[in-house]
């Protein structure tokens, strides 16, 4: 019973392995064949630099995995090149993965949570700044001109108002189609 096994096993990897390395029967192979005429010491006995192509690319590829996934540094992060930036990737993911899927946290949330901690950092730098003699942090003005904010109101304002008049019409009844459309 183990010997049967282990025979089968055997030839399973030797098909495999034929598949791999003496079988490239893929299209650009077939048209590079036709294209190229082989001597007879060529076609029994193919070059090293070949095989060992043949060897390193996973089901017949062409382009190396790097190129496949663009090259660069997305590839060498997915490829796990640079260890440290693919774990700070892959933990940051994670992460995320177990706020947003997990603790059901809301991306809102998070923002006003962020937001929040950043005013009451800045508010307690600014007040202990005075007691180690530092500068206060520096905070921009920010200068909104009137004439374009009171276009904005105005604007919103009568979008606002047009979709609560068609809000009106539909709600009593001289706009049926919509009424009837909406429930």
């Amino acid at each position: 019973m183990v010997v049967e096994h282990v025979e089968h096993s055997e030839s399973l990897m030797e098909k495999i392995k034929e598949k791999i390395h003496g079988d490239n029967s893929s299209d650009s192979d077939n048209d590079n064949k036709k294209e190229k005429p082989h001597s007879s010491s060529s076609s029994s006995s193919p070059s090293p630099s070949t095989v060992k192509s043949a060897i390193n690319r996973l089901f017949g590829r062409q382009k190396p995995v790097h190129k496949v996934f663009g090259g660069g540094k997305p590839a060498d992060v997915f490829l796990w090149r640079n260890k440290k930036i693919s774990a700070g990737v892959l933990g940051g993911a994670t992460a995320i993965w177990v706020l947003f899927e997990l603790l059901e946290y809301h991306l809102l949330t998070l923002v006003c949570h962020c937001l929040i901690l950043v005013l009451a950092l800045s508010f307690l730098w600014s007040n202990a700044a005075t007691f180690v003699n530092k500068s206060p942090p520096q905070i921009p003005n920010l200068c909104l001109p009137e004439k374009q904010v009171v276009e904005v109101a105005s604007a919103l304002s009568k979008e606002i108002n047009c979709a609560i008049s068609v809000l009106r019409d539909v709600a009593s009844g001289r706009d049926v189609k919509t009424f009837l459309f909406v429930s």
